[in-house]
Protein backbone atom coordinates (compact mmCIF):
# COMPACT_ATOMS: atom_id res chain seq x y z
CA UNK A 1 0.00 0.00 0.00
CA UNK A 2 1.23 3.80 -0.91
CA UNK A 3 1.73 5.98 2.06
CA UNK A 4 0.06 8.93 1.93
CA UNK A 5 1.32 12.14 1.24
CA UNK A 6 0.75 15.08 3.90
CA UNK A 7 0.55 18.42 2.17
CA UNK A 8 4.31 19.92 2.40
CA UNK A 9 5.50 16.55 0.88
CA UNK A 10 3.05 17.13 -2.18
CA UNK A 11 3.38 20.75 -2.59
CA UNK A 12 7.33 20.25 -2.55
CA UNK A 13 7.12 17.61 -4.85
CA UNK A 14 5.12 20.19 -7.28
CA UNK A 15 7.45 23.31 -6.52
CA UNK A 16 10.54 21.52 -7.10
CA UNK A 17 10.50 21.22 -10.65
CA UNK A 18 9.61 24.70 -11.36
CA UNK A 19 11.99 25.71 -9.08
CA UNK A 20 15.13 23.76 -10.79
CA UNK A 21 13.70 25.57 -13.86
CA UNK A 22 14.08 28.63 -12.73
CA UNK A 23 18.02 28.23 -11.46
CA UNK A 24 16.36 28.25 -7.82
CA UNK A 25 16.95 25.99 -4.35
CA UNK A 26 13.71 24.95 -2.87
CA UNK A 27 15.01 25.60 0.64
CA UNK A 28 11.56 24.45 2.75
CA UNK A 29 7.57 24.38 2.08
CA UNK A 30 5.35 24.64 5.42
CA UNK A 31 2.03 24.65 5.86
CA UNK A 32 1.25 26.46 9.31
CA UNK A 33 -2.09 28.28 10.92
CA UNK A 34 -1.56 31.43 12.04
CA UNK A 35 -4.18 32.74 14.04
CA UNK A 36 -7.60 31.38 12.16
CA UNK A 37 -5.56 31.65 8.67
CA UNK A 38 -3.48 28.90 6.88
CA UNK A 39 -0.06 30.18 5.13
CA UNK A 40 1.66 28.03 2.50
CA UNK A 41 5.37 29.67 2.77
CA UNK A 42 7.28 28.39 -0.15
CA UNK A 43 11.14 29.07 0.74
CA UNK A 44 13.35 29.57 -2.05
CA UNK A 45 17.26 30.72 -2.78
CA UNK A 46 19.84 30.95 -5.45
CA UNK A 47 23.58 31.90 -5.15
CA UNK A 48 23.64 35.59 -4.47
CA UNK A 49 20.11 35.80 -2.71
CA UNK A 50 16.13 35.94 -3.88
CA UNK A 51 14.94 39.83 -5.28
CA UNK A 52 11.04 40.11 -5.89
CA UNK A 53 11.31 39.66 -8.95
CA UNK A 54 12.23 35.99 -8.63
CA UNK A 55 9.88 35.77 -6.05
CA UNK A 56 6.98 36.63 -9.00
CA UNK A 57 8.68 34.81 -11.06
CA UNK A 58 7.94 31.85 -9.15
CA UNK A 59 5.01 32.50 -8.03
CA UNK A 60 2.51 33.30 -10.76
CA UNK A 61 3.48 29.99 -12.66
CA UNK A 62 3.33 27.79 -9.22
CA UNK A 63 -0.07 29.52 -8.52
CA UNK A 64 -1.24 27.72 -11.74
CA UNK A 65 0.37 24.77 -11.06
CA UNK A 66 -1.23 24.43 -7.35
CA UNK A 67 -4.85 25.44 -9.23
CA UNK A 68 -4.57 22.46 -11.41
CA UNK A 69 -3.27 19.69 -8.78
CA UNK A 70 -5.41 21.48 -6.27
CA UNK A 71 -3.96 19.48 -3.24
CA UNK A 72 -5.12 21.62 -0.64
CA UNK A 73 -8.55 21.72 0.64
CA UNK A 74 -9.22 24.22 2.71
CA UNK A 75 -8.62 28.29 1.84
CA UNK A 76 -4.72 29.44 2.46
CA UNK A 77 -2.67 32.21 1.76
CA UNK A 78 0.25 31.12 -0.53
CA UNK A 79 3.47 33.32 0.11
CA UNK A 80 6.67 32.94 -1.54
CA UNK A 81 9.52 34.53 -0.46
CA UNK A 82 13.89 34.20 0.99
CA UNK A 83 14.40 32.15 3.85
CA UNK A 84 16.47 34.95 5.38
CA UNK A 85 19.62 36.10 6.59
CA UNK A 86 18.84 34.04 9.53
CA UNK A 87 17.34 30.50 7.73
CA UNK A 88 15.66 27.90 10.26
CA UNK A 89 18.32 24.58 8.76
CA UNK A 90 15.63 21.60 8.60
CA UNK A 91 17.04 18.88 6.10
CA UNK A 92 19.52 16.93 5.58
CA UNK A 93 20.83 19.40 3.05
CA UNK A 94 20.03 22.38 4.75
CA UNK A 95 23.18 20.72 7.05
CA UNK A 96 25.30 19.91 3.70
CA UNK A 97 24.89 23.83 1.86
CA UNK A 98 25.84 25.60 5.57
CA UNK A 99 28.88 23.62 6.37
CA UNK A 100 31.30 26.15 7.63
CA UNK A 101 28.99 28.76 8.31
CA UNK A 102 28.06 30.35 12.18
CA UNK A 103 24.81 28.79 13.40
CA UNK A 104 23.03 29.30 16.61
CA UNK A 105 21.55 25.92 18.30
CA UNK A 106 18.75 26.14 20.86
CA UNK A 107 18.02 22.99 22.68
CA UNK A 108 14.42 22.28 23.62
CA UNK A 109 16.05 21.27 27.45
CA UNK A 110 19.15 22.47 28.67
CA UNK A 111 22.52 20.17 28.72
CA UNK A 112 24.09 19.63 31.83
CA UNK A 113 25.96 22.97 32.35
CA UNK A 114 22.83 24.40 31.91
CA UNK A 115 23.02 25.58 28.68
CA UNK A 116 20.42 26.19 26.09
CA UNK A 117 22.01 27.92 23.03
CA UNK A 118 25.34 28.19 21.05
CA UNK A 119 26.73 29.88 18.55
CA UNK A 120 29.31 27.19 16.78
CA UNK A 121 30.34 26.42 13.71
CA UNK A 122 28.89 24.02 11.77
CA UNK A 123 31.87 21.21 10.63
CA UNK A 124 29.62 18.05 9.35
CA UNK A 125 25.50 16.80 9.17
CA UNK A 126 24.98 12.89 9.85
CA UNK A 127 22.44 10.91 10.69
CA UNK A 128 20.57 13.07 12.38
CA UNK A 129 23.63 14.46 14.27
CA UNK A 130 24.92 17.96 13.87
CA UNK A 131 28.77 18.22 14.26
CA UNK A 132 30.08 21.67 15.50
CA UNK A 133 33.16 23.15 16.54
CA UNK A 134 32.99 25.78 19.61
CA UNK A 135 34.44 29.16 18.99
CA UNK A 136 36.12 31.34 20.86
CA UNK A 137 35.21 35.51 21.04
CA UNK A 138 37.19 36.14 17.30
CA UNK A 139 35.26 33.09 15.61
CA UNK A 140 38.12 31.10 15.96
CA UNK A 141 37.55 26.94 16.69
CA UNK A 142 38.37 25.97 20.30
CA UNK A 143 36.62 22.07 20.41
CA UNK A 144 33.70 19.82 19.12
CA UNK A 145 30.59 19.39 20.06
CA UNK A 146 27.62 17.21 18.70
CA UNK A 147 23.78 17.88 18.90
CA UNK A 148 21.08 15.54 18.04
CA UNK A 149 18.77 17.32 15.96
CA UNK A 150 16.07 15.55 18.25
CA UNK A 151 17.01 17.75 20.83
CA UNK A 152 16.77 21.14 19.10
CA UNK A 153 14.44 23.30 19.28
CA UNK A 154 16.09 25.55 16.48
CA UNK A 155 18.58 25.45 13.77
CA UNK A 156 19.52 28.61 12.46
CA UNK A 157 22.19 30.56 10.42
CA UNK A 158 23.85 33.01 12.70
CA UNK A 159 22.83 36.49 11.57
CA UNK A 160 24.35 38.28 14.31
CA UNK A 161 26.90 40.64 12.16
CA UNK A 162 28.57 41.42 15.43
CA UNK A 163 28.89 38.39 17.32
CA UNK A 164 32.70 38.36 16.95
Amino acid sequence: MAEKKNTVQTVRELAQPLADELGFFLWDVRFEKEGATWYLKVLIDKDGGIDMDDCEAFTRPFNKILDEADPISQSYVLECGSPGLGRELRRPEHFEVCIGDVIRVRLIRPDKDGNREFVVGLAGYENGKILCCTLDDEGNSTGEITFDLSDCAYVKLNDDADLF
